[in-house]
């Protein structure tokens, strides 16, 4: 049963009368095309109105679809228990509250949830969904800004587009499916208890001066599950640099080991250097035990400024940390790649170091900038590198995509 209401009829005599259980009922307001006049609008009491006569026709799955423009003021819905909905999708364009369930309201036979656009308690809700097994949360808004899942059942848990969120707690015994967008402002904690996923998805996106090491800031922080046969799963960071010099802050690798929900094998560094030197943020980063003992690939690509955008400015603190002449032990790493290499003595110094700490390393792949391919004394430089260390292969590609040299560094 599908039905399409308009903002001129009014929408509780759009429900029939009860009737026997119906398989499916979608509700669905149509975007107003224009101005809806106020006495036309909707209010919190209309819409609990028909979601209580919603129920009473015991639908096993629930639609409702509301868009913005139809509602007068705050709307607070007041979710009715739906005795044999299997699935129920709560499609939003404009934010909304959903109160707290009613004491002894139990969605017993829930298998999928899904809502948008809205602020509710989801720890109470869930605790209401005995079965529930897929659960997809949109623009939602959680209670104390804390995201807190506890389902013994749920297999499947998407949240996109996660706001304002300060602590992340999932304990999810069978699940198997995590796919994660998260906007995180404030010092927050991350705990994910999910032994069994074997699939995940985690953007977290990092506002604030919480996660910096000397001028740089790290904004983004990704880890992805392999996507075929043969490939490891992935932590990927981005970073770019500031004009204030924070220095090395203690709580660096803790916010940063936080994310490590999953096992991972590739680092993958998205670094704007702005012509900052960023060797003593990356040999730090590789220090992290979570990171050095795991790594078996290192992939680094380098974004270079705009010509608008200010680079480097003298006095520049971004190389005032002894840096290189650290060791680590990179007993794992077997594949360095990097893209945007320019060629600058700093650049030298961060490839040798990880050359030298790097014992079985196999392969490096250098894909130069148009500078660095356009200068004979800089491929020069990287071939005499590579002949010190005859057992690593390399593959040193120009700007234009074309290979330079290949097979420990003869030229071609």
């Amino acid at each position: 049963m599908e039905l399409r209401l308009g903002p001129r009829r009014p929408a509780l005599g759009c429900i029939p009368p009860p009737s026997p259980a119906v398989p499916l009922l979608q509700i669905r307001f149509p975007k107003p095309r224009g101005r809806v006049p106020k006495k036309q609008l909707v209010d919190t009491d209309r819409v609990n109105s028909l979601l209580r006569a919603a129920a009473r026709l015991d639908p096993e799955e629930f639609f409702l679809a509301f868009p913005w423009g139809l509602v007068h003021g705050l709307l607070l819905l007041d979710l009715p228990c739906f005795h044999r909905a299997t699935s129920i999708e709560v499609q939003l364009d404009l934010y909304c509250t959903i109160r707290c369930v009613p004491a002894g309201v139990e969605f017993s036979a829930l298998e999928r949830l899904s809502l948008s656009n809205c602020t509710t308690d989801l720890d109470a809700l869930l605790s209401r969904c005995p079965l529930l097994r897929t659960l997809r949360l949109t623009d939602v808004r959680f209670h104390n800004n804390v995201l807190s899942v506890n389902s013994p059942l749920l297999q499947e848990l998407t949240v996109a587009r996660g706001k304002f969120i300060n602590h992340v707690n999932i304990v999810a015994p069978v699940l198997t499916q995590l796919t994660m967008f998260l906007k995180i402002f404030h010092t927050h904690s991350i705990s994910v208890l999910a032994p069994m996923v074997e699939k995940f998805s985690w953007d977290c996106y990092l506002y604030g001066l919480h996660t910096t090491f000397g001028v740089w800031i790290l904004m983004k922080l990704s880890l992805k599950t392999a996507e075929g046969q043969g490939q490891l799963s992935s932590l990927h960071m981005h970073a770019s640099p500031s004009t204030n010099f924070y220095g090395e802050t203690d709580n660096f690798e803790q916010q940063i080991v936080k994310h490590m929900i999953a096992a991972f094998s590739v680092l993958e560094l998205h670094l704007t250097t702005k012509e900052h030197v960023y060797g003593a943020f990356v040999v730090h980063l590789l220090g992290i035990n979570r990171i050095r003992c795991v790594m078996q690939r290192l992939k680094v690509n380098l974004r270079r400024p705009a010509e608008k955008e200010e680079g480097c400015l003298p006095h520049c603190r971004c190389d005032s940390l002894n840096w290189k002449s650290q060791t680590i032990s990179l007993t794992s790493l077997e594949e360095v790649e990097i893209t945007g290499f320019e060629g600058e003595d700093h650049e030298f110094d961060l490839l040798k170091l990880i050359l030298r700490c790097a014992p079985i390393l196999k392969r490096i792949i250098m894909k130069l900038s148009q500078e660095a391919s356009a200068s004979n004394d800089r491929c020069a430089k990287i071939y005499n590198i590579f002949r010190v260390y005859s057992s690593v292969e390399c593959y040193i590609y120009l700007s234009s995509g074309l290979i330079h040299g290949s097979q420990n560094c003869t030229s071609t």
